[in-house]
């Protein structure tokens, strides 16, 4: 049985001064719970799950006897931040990211630029597994990457993608020369510009506002998505905008795989 302190406990996690105070966060549903166990076993500080679920998956014994809790459907209720409870709920640790471990100077990472729909930045995350990008960067005005409904969003990316928040003159002051792309209304045709899909900084902007007047400034490259003649619509998703972007830096690089 649950205790008010653990559902209490729980519960704060859904708020960033409680995750930043207790250094934690939530998982839910078992397929990331179990990603979580396979991946990052050592991540995980408690388990609250269903007795089937507890019994019947052997990566759980990864988490201490005295932290793996059964629970009942109700509990799990509770503490579940889901419209429909899916097993299990964990809680771990928030990894800590170094710079030296991600190496953006060599490679094609992200720049979130005030993004705050968990969704959107939870897809992005997702987006960028898929495409092999390994870090992605947010300025101190995103959603938090550690939000529950961001967690949700990645469907397990936020294992094999590092979060580092840190505004872009901070990043550039680290690397120096490294190329910033960003889509701006009158950027050049993304699909017809000559891009180094390998390396280099690429801006995703707000979704309502787009890329911020600071942030815009420091652009090296100006591009755009080109919408056809005859649309009508105003802008795109910003998750929809960093997955058509990736998948033509990909194309740079010649190693898009369609299955």
């Amino acid at each position: 049985m649950l205790s008010k302190n653990n559902v209490k406990f729980i519960k704060s996690l859904r708020l960033k001064k409680f995750r930043q105070k207790y250094n934690n966060f939530i998982v839910e549903g078992d397929k990331m719970v179990r990603e979580l166990l396979e991946q990052r076993p050592g991540q995980a500080v408690a388990i609250y799950a269903l007795e089937g679920w507890l019994s019947g998956v052997e990566e759980a014994r990864a988490v201490p006897p005295e932290k793996r809790f059964c629970v009942s459907p109700a509990e799990l209720k509770k503490i579940s931040n889901l419209s429909t409870p899916n097993q299990v709920v964990a809680v771990a640790v928030i990894p800590e990211v170094k710079m030296e471990d991600v190496q953006p100077a060599g490679a094609l990472s992200l720049y979130l630029d005030g993004i705050q729909d968990p969704g959107n930045f939870g897809t992005i995350l997702r987006i960028a597994d898929w495409f092999g990008i390994s870090c992605v960067f947010s300025s101190p005005d995103c959603v938090d990457a550690c939000h529950p409904k961001v967690i949700q969003a990645t469907m397990g990316a936020f294992l094999r993608v590092s979060c580092i928040e840190m505004d872009i003159t901070s990043i550039l002051k680290l690397y120096p020369g490294l190329p910033v792309y960003g889509a701006v209304m009158d950027g050049e045709d993304v699909f017809r510009a000559g891009l180094d899909g390998a390396r280099g900084l690429l801006v995703i902007g707000n979704e309502g506002r787009g890329i911020t007047p600071e942030a815009e400034r420091l652009l090296s490259h100006r591009i755009s998505i080109p919408a056809a003649a005859h649309s009508r619509a105003e802008s795109l998703n910003a998750a929809v905008a960093a997955g058509i972007l990736c998948a033509v830096f990909r194309d740079r690089q010649g190693k898009v795989q369609i299955d």
